[in-house]
């Protein structure tokens, strides 16, 4: 495995389908740190997203090939992230059942997290400030069912929302989104 720095994470994803440890090592040293981040950000309880962190990377050790194999265009990065959103919605869930209780909506961001930044910076100055001129609750959502690829169901889970709430705030914040930039 010599330059590992080199290689882009897709490749250690190959690599990781073939039974490579050491990629598998690189791969999480490399994603793990933004991956804790995001977690956090949408769920307070370290516990929980230790869990998803394991049960991330486990089922990105079993899973490898189906990556590796697919010939569809995605970024490696973004299947990571989309399988801990995936166990993050099922851990909630299990957590709530177990509780009984209904989940708590997540706090706003106090400062703009590193992907807000680059998000403004990849779509412009019009659709960044259009973006940081919608409420948190819309943000939210907008954020949870475009950004992170979740169903309505799952961002209702995340969120501890109605599935049509999520509906409608996305739908005002498209609306928002529309008229901000025409």
């Amino acid at each position: 495995m010599g330059a590992v720095p080199s290689m882009d994470e897709e490749y250690l994803v190959r690599r990781i389908a073939q039974g490579d440890r050491l990629a598998f090592d690189e791969l999480y040293r490399r994603t793990s740190p933004w991956l804790v981040v995001r977690l956090r950000r949408r769920c307070a309880d370290d516990e929980l997203v230790a869990e998803v962190m394991q049960e991330t990377y486990l089922a990105v050790w079993r899973a490898a090939a189906a990556f590796a194999g697919a010939s569809v265009g995605g970024s490696a990065v973004g299947w990571v992230w989309t399988i801990a959103a995936r166990r993050l919605v099922d851990a909630l869930r299990r957590r709530a059942r177990q509780a009984q209780l209904p989940l708590a909506a997540l706090p706003a961001a106090a400062a703009p997290a590193a992907e807000d930044e680059v998000l403004d910076a990849e779509l412009g100055d019009a659709m960044g400030a259009a973006l940081r001129r919608l409420s948190p609750d819309l943000r939210q959502v907008l954020q949870a069912t475009v950004l992170d690829g979740l169903t309505v169901r799952e961002t209702a889970v995340l969120l501890g929302l109605p599935e049509g709430t999520v509906k409608t705030r996305a739908r005002r914040a498209r609306i928002a989104l529309r008229e901000a930039l025409s």
